[in-house]
């Protein structure tokens, strides 16, 4: 069996390596850090980790846990990053996967050399001796949030602005932002969090958006909030649950406006939700003031879209991610926008042997779904399921977009959104498929090199 190269020992690289080892399909897995873990291991030394020192997860353990693999009872329902750096440890420890992870090593360069397979470059950082190996197949398990996306263009003024600006993703404590007046831009999950923390310490801390966002706690009447993804709820047609849950959250905590934020526009379901159980409180007592969007800065002063100013220090830009593959050439991918055209968001229709785990962003959590995407993987890669026509795998991401577009406000953030429950059904229904196509003479596509 042809060899496979893993490239990532983040939250999907390692569900991908207990796949394929469990499975006895050999493999090489390459990651650039010290330690696995990717994201969720504060201060990777892989300089590519956006987690903050008081980081918890949003998602409950119960949802989060690889099916493989609870996790431990003693954990709290929703632990921190160092709880789940452990719990990473312990996985990778308990299925002896740590061997065949080469650490402090970049893959500079993954290419298709048709009849052969993949071209793989990587790179020893702590040496800088590079070599090549060709692979049967690359399973790119890299994230989507490690290379901060600012503005663009950027803020009329920015370069003129005499304050400080960075982006979330090197934000880690609240303390160099004591006695200063902070703007935080963006109204998802780490804008949330940032503004919080920087309000307990700052003079003043202000927090500017482009729109409105439903905003989720991470409990509701007692229970975890994504638990309601297992209940009845869940079943009901989309409309039904989003006019059931817009009533949970009104009875639970009223209306936004009430806090000085915008009213959204858009449907509870039709944005990747933002979590947060003490912004409103900080709302309502005052210590975060809420602003619409920046127009323009001037010196040490940020203009606000309703013709109002004030005074800044710092701006932390909350702006989210581009998905980039440097070691991919761009007529491979070409993630322009965050958009990816993927087969079921994980087969590259056009590069035989070029799969992408973990590269969704769910309502639910990342590690159970690169963890059902590995299997699917697995079974093309030892010959139980084939994959259709090309031309047919187009068709589907092209539906996927368009069902994005109907479905989610339009943002760089939805076009890799997934609904975990549906889309783990989704991987089931398409193993059931790809198993059949085995069993028929013709209409397939096998894993060529």
């Amino acid at each position: 069996m042809e060899r496979v190269c893993v490239i990532g020992a983040g939250s999907s690289g390692i569900a991908a390596c207990q796949v394929l080892a469990a499975r006895g399909i050999p493999y090489d897995c390459y990651e650039t850090g010290s330690e696995v873990g990717g994201n969720w291991r504060y201060l990777n030394d892989n300089g590519m980790s956006s987690a903050y020192r008081s980081l918890h997860i949003n998602t409950s353990r119960q949802i989060m846990e690889y099916a493989c693999f609870p996790m431990a009872d003693d954990y709290p329902v929703y632990p921190s990053h160092f709880q789940i750096a452990r719990y990473f440890d312990a996985f990778v420890d308990h299925f002896g996967l740590r061997a065949s992870i080469t650490f402090r090593t970049e893959v500079t360069r993954a290419a298709h050399i048709p009849g052969e397979g993949w071209q793989v470059t990587v790179r020893r950082l702590d040496t800088g001796a590079s070599h090549e190996r060709t692979y049967g197949a690359v399973l790119v398990a890299t994230g989507h949030h490690w290379k901060p996306r600012m503005p663009r263009p950027p803020l009329p003024g920015a370069g003129r602005f005499t304050g400080r600006q960075t982006h979330s993703h090197h934000y880690r404590t609240p303390d160099p932002f004591a006695d200063r007046r902070v703007l935080v831009l963006g109204i998802g999950n780490s804008a949330c969090d940032i503004a919080v923390e920087t309000s307990r310490v700052s003079r003043r801390t202000f927090l500017a958006m482009r729109r409105g966002a439903h905003i989720l706690p991470k409990y509701l009447f007692g229970v975890p909030t994504d638990h309601l993804t297992n209940s009845a709820l869940a079943r009901a047609p989309l409309a039904v649950q989003d006019r059931g849950l817009q009533l949970l959250l009104r009875l639970s905590r009223g209306s936004l406006s009430g806090y000085g934020l915008p009213t959204p526009r858009h449907r509870v379901l039709g944005a990747h939700p933002t979590i947060s159980d003490d912004l409103l409180s900080r709302l309502g007592h005052g210590d975060i003031a809420v602003k619409p969007n920046p127009e323009r800065l001037e010196h040490d002063r940020v203009v606000f879209a309703d013709g109002t100013s004030e005074v800044i220090d710092d701006i932390i830009y909350c702006t989210g991610y581009d998905i980039s593959f440097p070691f991919l050439r761009g007529e491979l991918t070409d993630p322009t926008d965050n958009a990816v055209s993927l087969y079921h968001r994980v087969v590259s229709p056009d590069h035989p042997g070029l799969y992408f785990i973990g590269l969704v962003q769910p309502l639910g959590a990342i590690m159970p779904l690169a963890e059902a995407q590995s299997h699917w993987v697995a079974d093309l890669l030892d010959g139980r399921g084939i994959l259709p026509e090309p031309a047919e795998m187009r068709r589907e991401a092209q539906a996927y977009r368009e069902a994005l577009a109907r479905r989610y406000v339009a943002s760089r953030r939805h076009t890799i959104q997934v609904d975990a429950r549906s889309y783990l059904k989704e991987l089931r229904d398409e193993r059931r498929q790809a198993a059949a196509r085995v069993r028929r003479p013709a209409g397939r596509w096998s894993h060529p090199r």
